[in-house]
């Protein structure tokens, strides 16, 4: 008897393949390291440690450098991106402002939802300064800026988005 079920096509993933050829176009240059780290991260969504082995390792650097460059910039992610991130403004003007609380509150409203399965939920990250010193306390919330925030707002902004 024939088997007359649709054929099921398969996806192929070619993310690998485009980041090779990426950092083939670069030459698998050293000095390349920053725009290769920016396609690793379009092409899979974060660096991974293993995606970061593999770049120190095609393009001949240390892992310790590598790692440097990728937690140094702030728009490299090492965890795959929440469905909300807050990034709090950590610098002076807004640490005098109570940055602290800000940061305290988005990080345990981060570890709670962890706690009750919704990890994934709500990403919390800090920034040295964002320069919007005039607006301090900031929070950027998906993109969008929460000047002159106070622990209250934000906690009201969070339950209005679900985070």
């Amino acid at each position: 008897m024939a088997d007359t079920a649709p054929a099921v096509k398969e996806v192929k993933d070619n993310r690998a393949k485009l980041f090779e050829r990426a950092m083939s176009r670069q030459g698998y240059a050293a000095d390349a390291l920053i725009e290769v780290l920016h396609t690793a991260q379009e092409l899979f969504g974060f660096l991974s440690m293993d995606r970061l082995r593999e770049v120190a390792r095609k393009l001949k650097l240390p892992p310790s450098r590598v790692l440097g460059v990728a937690t140094f910039y702030n728009f490299f992610s090492l965890q795959p991106k929440a469905e909300h991130t807050a990034l709090v403004c950590t610098g002076t003007a807004c640490y005098v402002a109570g940055a602290r609380g800000l940061l305290d509150v988005a990080r345990h409203r981060c570890e709670k939802a962890a706690a009750r399965g919704a990890a994934g939920k709500l990403g919390v990250q800090q920034a040295r300064c964002i320069g919007s010193c005039g607006l301090a306390p900031v929070v950027v919330l998906d993109g969008r800026i929460l000047p002159k925030l106070s622990v209250s707002a934000l906690e009201k902004t969070l339950d209005e988005v679900g985070a």
